[in-house]
């Protein structure tokens, strides 16, 4: 049901012009019209309104009739009053809708524009883990257990730091999976891969400052530099990962660089160890700092996953950011951050200054499901999955495409990489599938060089059988 007093009702009685209750009726006409209210909507009950507005409950009455006899509205008795269910208002009010303002034009560069997220996951969708294998019952569970036990101090401001259980539970994991060394007072709790870098953009640099990024690379890792006022220098990545001696060449003084060793984002590639040491002694020699994004190293089917690129470091540069949405669900919004221990002073003041943080009761309900085992047992069973439908999904393709298209399978990795043969780009294919309800991000937009290779990115984890993915590459395949 939409709230008694959307702003759109709460000066009808002092609006000029209209009979009162034809103001009633044609604001909800245009709210139909406009798609705030939809098909199935409940909308409140004439006497709630006309409390809440200030007029005769006849004259809400009034209102109602005439959109109900126009089918706009109907009646459900003890249900309540809803928008019309089979009403189409696009079709039907057309005519009556005002014009939209036009849209303002966006940045080239604008995260949106590169990166559309349907409110609906949609096949090959990126950045989606299994959510029908997560173990929500699990999750439920505990939840419930954390909500009939929460005593009045826990409805009080969480710590801007992270729970400290949360804290000790990372930090023991990271211990045993990634080989990293840190201690609780280390790890900082964010909401989520952009909070980490604006935290730590805040705490380490300044504006001016350049910064080595992959290219191709994450996209939004650029955009959040620009608009910190820092210099994202793109720095070209082959077989083996970053190549430290381009970053070299273009700008060696830089204040820190931005990379992706365990599976790089988006070729999936690893970063050699010698380019790690190099990397490494780089960042000594020159002062600057490490930004490691370990976004889904726990997802590796050939061999075991690799060390982090932080367990290298014995001089204190690298700064390790790792994400739980992607392990488990994104809709959870948590992440973590490992800073150098010299630097935890710093990083608490401005988790203080800021007071952000994330929900205290989803870190209380993550510390419980990684301290009972389930956190573990759930990597162990997507490495398997996943290593499935990555194979099931690469065969249905490359069987369906034949020559058009060209998997570079990686031993790692959340995603394909498609690469297309053919005069076809990746942004005309990759637009043309979002039309018609599949997803695929075009490789050539990750990348600031002129002459981008053309691919697409799609993501095998909700690709749940051979089948699904058979019919889903025909449907490509119409496409192109």
């Amino acid at each position: 049901m939409i709230p008694a007093t959307p702003d759109a009702l709460q000066t009808v009685a002092d609006a000029a012009g209209l009979p009162l209750y034809r103001q009633v009726y044609e604001r909800f006409r245009s709210a139909i019209a406009e798609g705030a209210l939809k098909p199935g909507d409940r909308i409140p009950s004439a006497r709630a309104l006309a409390k809440e507005i200030g007029v005769a409950r006849g004259t809400i009455e009034v209102a109602y009739s005439l959109l109900a006899s126009e089918g706009y509205i109907q009646a459900r008795g003890q249900a309540g009053t809803v928008v019309a269910p089979n009403l189409q208002p696009a079709a039907r009010m057309a005519s009556a809708a005002p014009a939209a303002p036009a849209a303002r034009a966006r940045p080239a560069e604008a995260v949106e524009d590169r990166w559309p997220r349907p409110a609906a996951p949609l096949p090959f969708q990126m950045g989606l883990p299994a959510l029908d294998a997560f173990p929500r019952k699990i999750w439920a569970r505990l939840g419930a257990r954390h909500l009939r036990g929460m005593q009045p101090p826990d409805l009080g401001y969480p710590d801007p730091a992270g729970l400290l259980g949360l804290r000790t539970a990372t930090a023991a994991y990271l211990q045993v999976a990634r080989g990293i060394q840190c201690t609780p007072r280390q790890v900082f709790i964010t909401p989520g891969y952009n909070n980490t870098m604006q935290l730590i953009m805040q705490a380490l640099f300044k504006p001016g400052d350049s910064v080595w990024v992959e290219d191709p690379g994450y996209p939004p890792t650029r955009v959040l530099l620009a608009q910190a006022g820092m210099q994202a220098v793109p720095v070209r990545v082959d077989a083996e990962g970053l190549v430290v001696e381009a970053g070299i060449a273009q700008e060696p003084r830089a204040r820190g660089a931005v990379v992706t060793p365990a599976h790089q984002s988006p070729l999936s590639l690893s970063l050699s160890l010698p380019r790690r040491q190099a990397l490494l002694d780089w960042a000594e020699r020159n002062s600057a700092w490490i930004v490691e994004d370990d976004y889904d190293g726990e997802y590796r089917y050939v061999g075991r996953p690799l060390p982090a690129l932080k367990s290298l470091d014995r001089q204190g540069r690298v700064l390790y950011s790792g994400t739980f949405s992607k392990v488990l669900f994104p809709g959870m919004r948590l992440a973590y951050l490992v800073v150098p221990e010299e630097q935890v002073p710093r990083f608490e003041r401005l988790c203080m200054l800021l007071a952000g943080g994330a929900p205290a009761l989803t870190q209380a309900v993550l510390t419980s499901f990684i301290n009972e085992g389930h956190f573990a047992r759930h990597i162990q069973r997507m490495r398997r999955l996943y290593s499935e439908r990555r194979h099931a999904t690469a065969a249905a393709l490359t069987d369906v495409m034949g020559s058009r298209l060209r998997i570079d399978l990686q031993p790692g990795g959340m995603h394909l990489v498609a690469r297309l043969e053919g005069h076809q780009t990746d942004r005309e294919l990759a637009s043309r599938m979002l039309q018609h309800g599949l997803y695929a991000q075009a490789l050539s937009h990750w990348s600031a060089a002129p002459d981008a290779r053309s691919g697409l990115l799609m993501s095998f984890t909700n690709i749940v059988s051979a089948e699904q993915a058979e019919q889903l590459a025909r449907r490509i395949l119409q496409l192109m």
